[in-house]
């Protein structure tokens, strides 16, 4: 695994919220949002904003304790009230929290939930918290979602690193389900180069861990970096035909119900 610089990463944050912007355009803020069964668009974009917000929060004035709320915590109203609204709300939340990403560099000591406590994290975090509901907000519109390779397998890099990381594991115990005897998944993405493209995850110790590498798993998936990402992070069906599953069908089935966050 190769992590990007944090300038990458804060400019990500911007084309990937400017991205999901441009695709609002005239979208009814009522439609329902299929991976995210309890929330209409509104709510989606709401989160996401109040995310951006929560995390420049937490970097600006450097918390080293939970904030008190989650960061996408989006209990209030919309404060927006059409697509154009939400538009350039989520851009100014964007770009205020990359500016203070900026300001205070990578390592900036503040509260993080991996432990590693430094703003490098939430960057990081950021872009793939973008990419995902971006990803759901064009599911939602019926548009087609596209994502760099390389953006999509740091995004799957940093969601194993999440399901493996001891103090996420303590605030969810049901990811310690994840583990068990003969608990080993590989995923292929075919559209990629191999070093850049496979993962062997083994969930047979006390913690799930991974490396990038071609090995014999109890299970495989096979299917378009893009497809891939979806279907880890529950956006695509199981049953979908853009993937391929070999082996162990069931424990698929059984890391997907439990790798939530």
């Amino acid at each position: 695994m190769t992590l990007h610089s944090h300038e990458r990463y804060c400019s990500e944050v911007l084309a990937q919220t400017g991205l999901l912007c441009t695709a609002l355009e005239g979208a009814d803020l009522k439609a329902p949002v299929p991976t995210c069964p309890e929330w209409t668009l509104a709510d989606l974009l709401h989160h996401l904003g109040q995310a951006h917000r929560g995390v420049a929060r937490i970097v600006e004035q450097r918390l080293t304790g939970f904030p008190g709320r989650p960061v996408g915590d989006a209990t209030t109203g919309h404060p927006f009230d059409d697509a154009a609204g939400a538009a350039r709300w989520l851009a100014e939340g964007a770009e205020a929290l990359v500016a203070v990403l900026r300001a205070s560099g990578p390592d900036a000591t503040v509260w993080t939930f991996d432990g590693r406590n430094v703003s490098a994290f939430w960057a990081r975090r950021m872009v793939h918290e973008t990419v995902i509901h971006r990803a759901d907000a064009l599911l939602a519109l019926g548009a087609d979602f596209t994502i760099d390779p390389e953006i999509a397998a740091d995004t799957l890099d940093e969601w194993l690193d999440i399901v493996g990381a001891p103090m996420v594991v303590e605030f969810r115990p049901e990811l310690k389900k994840l583990c068990g005897p003969g608990r080993t998944l590989h995923l292929h993405a075919t559209d990629t180069a191999p070093e850049s493209g496979e993962w062997f995850i083994d969930a047979t110790g006390e913690l799930v861990t991974w490396r990038r590498s071609h090995e014999k798993a109890a299970v495989a998936v096979r299917g378009p970096m893009r497809d891939l990402l979806l279907l880890t992070y529950r956006r695509l069906p199981l049953d979908s035909a853009k993937v391929e599953v070999h082996g162990e069908r069931e424990m698929l089935e059984l890391w997907l119900e439990n790798a939530k966050f």
